[in-house]
C-alpha cells in the first residue's frame, strides 16, 4: 500500500522538494508517480534532442527542443478529465501528407509562447498553468545542446554528435562530452537543485537523458554542492544503441565515472531485474549509496515502470521506510 504521503485521486501532498533530472519517457515514468507523493515537484530535462518534431523546430526557428519538455509537462497533469485530456492534446501529432506531418501539438504550443513571451522558462510555466500541472518544468540550459558521444565497436572508437545518432549509431557508448562544452545552465534550475530535498536521477536514456546534466557545468557543480539527498532509479531494460549488454552495477559505474566526485544515497532497483545483488550492492556502495530492490514495473512483463508501484516505494523511501 502507499505510504503515509501518497494520496488517492491524483491530488498531491506537500511533501518534500523533489528535483527529477532526465528527459524522454524515462523522466515521463518518474515524474507520473513523483506527482503523487509530493506537491514541491521540479522536472530538470535535457535540451539535446535533435530528432523529430523537436529537431525540425529547433534547426527552423533556433529554439531549444520542446519535445523532452513537452512529456515532461504531460507527465504532470492530473487524472482528472481536464488533466487527462490536455495531456492528450499536447501529445497528440499530426498526421498528414505535408508540412505538420509529425509534429506534436505541445511543442507548437511551447514554441508559440516562447515567441510571444521571449523567455523559455516563462512559456513553460504558462503552459503548466493551462494545463493544470502538478509542477514545474525547466530546460538544464538555456540554449540547445549536441551530445557528443565516443562509441566502440569491435575495437575501434569512433566520435559521432547529435543524439539522435548516440542512439542509432552501431556499437557501445564509452563517454559523452557537450557542445557548447560550457552551456549556460537555466538559472532557475540551479536554484532548484540547490533547495531540494530530494534530486532524482533516471530512469531513462543513460548517455543522452541522464548523464548529460552532469556536464552543465554550472548545474553539475549545484548536483554536488546541493545538501538534498540523491536517489538513482534504474532502468528495467538496457537501451538500444546505449546500453546494450549493460548489467545494472554498469549503469552505475559509468554513472561514476562521469561524475566521480557525485555522492548517491539511494539507488532503486526493480527486484525482476537483477541478477546479482551482490554486485549492484557494491556499486551502490563505491557511490556512498545503499540499494534498495523493490517490484517496480507493471505487470504485464513490459520494460516500463507502474507509476503507482513506483510512487508507493518513493514515498517510502522519502519518509525513511525502507
Amino acid at each position: 500500500m502507499p505510504g503515509d504521503g501518497v494520496l488517492a485521486g491524483g491530488e498531491s501532498p506537500v511533501g518534500p522538494r523533489v528535483v527529477a533530472l532526465g528527459g524522454g519517457h524515462g523522466l515521463y515514468a518518474s515524474l507520473s508517480a513523483l506527482r503523487a507523493v509530493t506537491g514541491e515537484l521540479t522536472a530538470v530535462v535535457t535540451v539535446a534532442d535533435d530528432g523529430g518534431s523537436s529537431g525540425r523546430l529547433r534547426r527552423e526557428l533556433g529554439v531549444l527542443p520542446p519535445g523532452d519538455l513537452r512529456m515532461a509537462l504531460a507527465a504532470l497533469c492530473g487524472d482528472d478529465e481536464w488533466g487527462s485530456t490536455w495531456s492528450e492534446v499536447v501529445q497528440h501529432r499530426f498526421r498528414s501528407e505535408g508540412d505538420l506531418h509529425g509534429h506534436a501539438v505541445g511543442n507548437l504550443l511551447i514554441v508559440a509562447l516562447w515567441e510571444l513571451l521571449g523567455d523559455p522558462v516563462a512559456g513553460l510555466d504558462w503552459v503548466g498553468r493551462l494545463l493544470g500541472a502538478h509542477g514545474r518544468v525547466l530546460p538544464m540550459a538555456s540554449v540547445p545542446l549536441d551530445i557528443v558521444a565516443e562509441v566502440e565497436l569491435d575495437g575501434v572508437t569512433s566520435t559521432v554528435r547529435g543524439q539522435v545518432a548516440c542512439a542509432l549509431t552501431p556499437g557501445r557508448v564509452q563517454a559523452i562530452s557537450l557542445v557548447p562544452e560550457d552551456p549556460p545552465a537555466r538559472p532557475e534550475a540551479v536554484e532548484a537543485v540547490l533547495e531540494a530535498d530530494w534530486l532524482v536521477f533516471g530512469p531513462g536514456s543513460w548517455f543522452t537523458s541522464v548523464l548529460p546534466h552532469l556536464k552543465v557545468p554550472e548545474l553539475a557543480r549545484a548536483l554536488h554542492e546541493s545538501k538534498a539527498r540523491r536517489l538513482v532509479t534504474l532502468n528495467l531494460a538496457p537501451q538500444p544503441g546505449e546500453t546494450d549488454d549493460f548489467s545494472p552495477q554498469q549503469h552505475l559505474e559509468v554513472l561514476r565515472q562521469h561524475a566521480p566526485g557525485l555522492p548517491v544515497d539511494i539507488v532503486l532497483a526493480d527486484t525482476g531485474v537483477v541478477d546479482d545483488p551482490d554486485a549492484l550492492e557494491k556499486a551502490a556502495a563505491a557511490l556512498g549509496g545503499r540499494l534498495v530492490m523493490a517490484d517496480v514495473a507493471t505487470s504485464d512483463g513490459s520494460a516500463r515502470h507502474d507509476p503507482r508501484r513506483l510512487a508507493s516505494v518513493l514515498d517510502e523511501i522519502f519518509l525513511q521506510k525502507r
